[in-house]
Parts: structure tokens; C-alpha cells; sequence
């Protein structure tokens, strides 16, 4: 069996030297570069399908607590 050169011939010059590039990952695993990620336990993603349900919820919630004047916490602490 013929051993494969991975070596490439190219006329590539030296200081274009592209292996130190990172390689940007696809898909879901891919980091976000702008907006807020919020993780959800897994027994409250049991529920919700999407990222779109999530966000329909919690704007029905935000419309339901200004309409009744509840104050939900803004701190953790406040939460428990």
C-alpha cells in the first residue's frame, strides 16, 4: 500500500502560512458573537420546543406582571 503525501504543492508563499488558522465550528455547538445565551434546566426545556415558545412565554409574562404591577426579582439573591 502506497503511503499518501498530505503535503500540498502550492505556490503559496511562506508568510501566508494558513495552519496556524483556527477553524470555526458550525452548527449548535458554534459560539454565539452577540446576544445573550440563557440555559435552561432540563425538566423547563422538556416544554418548550424552541427558542421561539421560550420568548413567546416570557413576553406573555412580562405583559401579565406589568398589567397585574407585579415586580419580578432582578437579582439572584432576590430569587430564592
Amino acid at each position: 500500500m502506497k503511503k499518501v503525501n498530505t503535503e500540498m504543492d502550492d505556490e503559496l508563499r511562506p508568510e501566508y502560512d494558513l495552519r496556524s488558522l483556527r477553524v470555526r465550528k458550525l452548527g449548535p455547538e458554534r459560539k454565539s458573537f452577540g446576544g445573550a445565551i440563557v440555559r435552561l434546566e432540563p425538566d423547563v426545556a422538556e416544554v418548550f420546543p424552541n427558542s421561539e415558545s421560550v420568548n413567546e412565554m416570557l413576553r406573555f409574562l412580562i405583559r401579565i406582571s406589568r398589567e397585574k404591577k407585579l415586580a419580578f426579582p432582578t437579582t439572584g439573591a432576590d430569587c430564592q
